[in-house]
């Protein structure tokens, strides 16, 4: 097995342990977009795990030191380096879901990320717009309005669809303002699924100004307070991220029939996941917002059905 091999095996092992949602989609594109989706995603969990590090000052500065070494894994990518020559291992530690660090081997990411960004030409704005929205969250952890906040999504998000998009071939130059509202529906449902978890980081992604309209101050966020008060402001955050998935609804049709299995795949489970939240009465507090697997494969096979009708 030579170099680029082994590097896509690497990245689909970084998937398979770590793309909760997302692997459950890859597993219905045909073999060389799988490979591709992998890919970037390992580079983009890369980016992920260094924001999610412990915080403090220090961490903070280290932190910004090796989202620089994403801009360098770009120069190396986009400078056409030949595939195997000084790869980059894939994840902070090397290895799926290892710690922060990184070390050098032609088994690690840089391969398999360098050839797909080639092979699909993929514009590096897009991941230096994904990099930008990981530095935010080193240094913003409030948002005053939802203008602000759709400037954060659309970097962490936003830029993934339109990642996504170049490698499922899509036709139609209104495909790409259907992926960015794509993204900001999954990122929505994230931020609403992660609202305790983020707190404990010392996060705040809802709007100051929907916490102040609504009365529900964020000391009661940070304490889990769940009252009637804190139902009507998630009730107004799901309306409104179910108005991102029914704008991103168009985009189906519009990217070609090998891919539109894998992308209803991801709208169906991120919007379950949604869906999930006033089923629950929107209690996000005392548990974990999330799918079983067998609902997340029953998902991707009405997909592959929907396809074959």
């Amino acid at each position: 097995m030579d170099s680029l091999a082994r590097s896509y095996d690497f990245c689909r092992a970084v998937a398979k342990s770590r793309a909760k949602n997302f692997y459950y989609s890859f597993l219905v594109l045909p073999a060389v977009k799988r490979r591709a989706m992998c890919a970037v995603y390992a580079f983009m969990r890369y980016c992920d795990d260094i924001v999610d590090e412990e915080s403090g000052e220090a961490g903070t500065v280290d932190r910004q030191s090796q989202l620089k070494v994403c801009r360098e894994i770009l120069d190396s990518a986009y400078d056409g380096m030949p595939a195997g020559d000084g790869a980059f291992a894939g994840s902070p530690g090397g290895t799926p879901g290892g710690s922060p660090g990184g070390t050098p081997g032609e088994d690690g990411m840089l391969p398999a990320f360098s050839d797909t960004v080639r092979r699909f030409d993929i514009p590096r704005a897009y991941f230096n717009a994904i990099i930008d929205g990981a530095e935010m969250d080193l240094t913003v952890t409030r948002y005053a309005t939802f203008a602000d906040l759709y400037q954060y999504c659309y970097r962490v998000a936003s830029a993934v669809g339109l990642v996504c998009i170049r490698i499922f071939g899509y036709h139609g130059d209104e495909a790409e303002r259907y992926a960015e509202s794509c993204g900001i529906a999954f990122q929505l449902t994230n931020i609403l699924r992660d609202i305790r978890e983020d707190a404990g980081m010392g996060r705040v992604y809802l709007p100051q100004e929907d916490l102040d309209a609504f009365g529900y101050p964020e000391e009661h966020l940070r304490n889990g307070l769940f009252n009637d008060t804190f139902r009507r402001l998630m009730g107004f955050q799901v309306e409104r991220a179910r108005s991102f998935y029914d704008e991103a609804l168009p985009l189906l049709p519009l990217v070609q029939p090998s891919s539109r299995a894998c992308l209803a795949t991801m709208i169906g489970i991120y919007r379950a996941c949604l869906e999930e939240i006033p089923r629950r009465q929107y209690d996000v507090y005392s548990q974990r917002i999330g799918l079983s697997p067998w609902k997340k494969l029953s998902i991707t096979a009405r997909a592959l059905i929907r396809k074959r009708v």
